[in-house]
């Protein structure tokens, strides 16, 4: 999001109850044991909610934790109704689950019971809009190859970190990131699409990145809505200055067309703005 949709104004639960701070120890903070989710609301309404609680799910048994689905979706319907009393037309809620606290070391314990935090930030009023089309570098910090941990939301982020840092200072919107084998995955914070000839393309994600939710509605939905032919395939960088558009998508920017990378620049972005549309279609 730019600076301008984001008012600052936030609200912060730990378990359920108003807090400013957190328990210590915290394996999510020690370890980054846990997970997280940036869901968009609406008012009071949490739009795609079983996306993310789909995928949170994936995780939580990956990382094996104990059930505790049930009480983060009642703590998420909570939270939402708080907002709603706020009056923000838009917010994100970011969910953070983590194992909690624990003795010292690597190995969990036995019984952990995780800890569900949840962060609500206001959006400003032009939430909404599709932004400008963004220039696109290429990050030196490639993913890490962990097909145990691949297309989750778990905390360990230092790869965007490091990322994030770099294109800010090359003065670019965002950065490609590769695999360990120089393929393209995704941009830092969302997934990456090719647009040729009628078709989309998009990275598989077997051995690293995130499934994100709007890539989802994009290939399993909107996509197929526009009359698009789908396809996941091992891409590369020349791949991406050679398509006919370039976009990408997360949770909070819905999709945002791509005006640069390499040597290549775009002008149009007629299939990026003909999806942003349909998502357009069902936050609205």
């Amino acid at each position: 999001m730019t600076a301008s949709s984001v008012s600052g104004a936030t609200a912060v639960w730990v378990d359920g109850v108003p807090a400013q701070s957190l328990p210590l120890p915290d394996r999510g903070l020690d370890f980054g044991d846990g997970l997280f989710e940036t869901l968009l609301l609406r008012g009071d309404t949490v739009l795609f909610s079983n996306l993310h609680l789909r995928r949170l799910k994936r995780g939580l048994e990956a990382l094996y934790f104990p059930a505790c689905l049930a009480e983060v979706t009642r703590l998420l319907g909570s939270a939402a109704a708080a907002i709603g009393l706020k009056n923000w037309r838009w917010s994100a809620l970011r969910i953070t689950v983590t194992r909690g606290s624990g003795p010292r070391g690597y190995g969990p314990p036995s019984n952990p019971k995780p800890r569900i935090i949840m962060v609500a930030t206001e959006l400003g009023p032009d939430y909404g809009k599709i932004l400008s089309p963004a220039a696109l570098t290429l990050s030196s910090v490639r993913w890490p190859t962990q097909p145990a941990l691949a297309g989750l939301k778990h905390l360990n982020r230092l790869e965007q970190v490091i990322a994030a840092r770099e294109y800010r200072l090359a003065g670019a919107d965002e950065a490609l990131m590769l695999n360990q084998s120089g393929q393209p995955i995704s941009v830092v914070a969302g997934s990456l699409f090719l647009h040729n000839e009628g078709r989309l393309l998009t990275a598989p994600l077997g051995d690293c990145g995130i499934a994100g939710t709007r890539r989802e509605l994009i290939m399993r939905r909107w996509g197929p809505a526009l009359g698009l032919a789908i396809e996941e395939t091992v891409l590369t960088p020349q791949q991406v200055e050679d398509a006919d558009e370039v976009f990408y998508s997360n949770s909070l920017v819905g999709l945002r067309p791509v005006a640069s990378f390499g040597g290549r620049s775009w002008a149009t972005y007629e299939i990026c703005e003909a999806l942003y549309g349909r998502y357009q279609e069902e936050i609205r």
